[in-house]
């Protein structure tokens, strides 16, 4: 990751920033992120909103990062913000809504991708002539993108240890933020198996109707990824709809981990 231009020290998943319209800001998963944040909090807090710090534990960024996105967030209309007086003497904090229609925006972007991948899913071929199916078109748009991915790790090799392993999974839910998936991590066995808990995917209206497409691709991404990454051999398994607005990948590797004090 590279230091924004005119922002020293404030990190951006992007190399150049887009355009300062409402959509080019929208190709940023981190922005992403903080717009479906802000618009799945409860119905009570949503109107209320959140401070910058408050939503940097959410997001998993340092708040410098947060409120550098969410100035461009709200220069662009996409976010609100609005000063709340504490209680007794002191500064009033800054919260932060989400701009109506911003949501729907972002969902716009996300299905934007996935149509272009699903198009370029029907001119490509197997080996025996067929289109690629969903989770081989996920797979292939991965494989794409393979130098971006490679460039952020120091060896294609299967990880060795619990840190490498889980520094090659960061950079698979970095695959999904792009998408518009908003991950949270849980990890177990000594870190050796993952899962990705993902709320509100912005896919879930098409993925009740057609889940052997959008659950597909979902796969085909995360298995593109951490065959990119080195990772052909991981256990990889996804349950749609653990509740109606929750699916859950697993994520296992099947490598053994050097013993502690061993390589990193």
């Amino acid at each position: 990751m590279e230091s924004t231009p005119g922002s020293p020290g404030v990190q951006t998943s992007e190399g150049t920033e887009p355009a300062g319209t409402g959509a080019g800001l929208l190709r940023s998963a981190v922005r992403r992120d903080i717009i479906d944040t802000l618009s799945n909090l409860p119905a009570g807090q949503r109107h209320e909103g959140l401070t910058a710090q408050e939503l940097s534990r959410l997001v998993g960024l340092h708040v410098t990062t947060v409120r550098f996105h969410l100035d461009r967030l709200v220069a662009a209309g996409l976010v609100d913000g609005h000063s709340v007086r504490s209680p007794g003497a002191g500064r009033p904090s800054k919260r932060y809504v989400a701009a109506a229609g911003s949501f729907e925006a972002a969902r716009s972007d996300s299905y934007a991708t996935l149509a272009s991948l699903l198009a370029e899913a029907w001119s490509a071929r197997t080996a025996d002539g067929t289109p690629l199916a969903p989770e081989q078109a996920g797979a292939a748009w991965a494989h794409a993108r393979a130098d971006d991915l490679v460039a952020r790790i120091s060896s294609t090799e299967p990880a060795a240890t619990a840190r490498a392993w889980l520094s090659k999974v960061d950079l698979v839910i970095d695959v999904l933020r792009a998408w518009g998936y908003t991950p949270a991590v849980r990890t177990h066995d000594d870190g050796r198996t993952v899962d990705v808990d993902v709320v509100a995917c912005p896919f879930g209206e098409l993925a009740r109707d057609l889940p052997e497409v959008v659950c597909g691709v979902h796969r085909g991404l995360m298995r593109g990824a951490l065959e990119v990454l080195g990772e052909r051999d991981a256990e990889l398994s996804l349950t749609p709809f653990v509740t109606p607005t929750l699916c859950t990948a697993h994520v296992t590797t099947r490598t053994r981990f050097a013993p502690r004090g061993g390589i990193s």
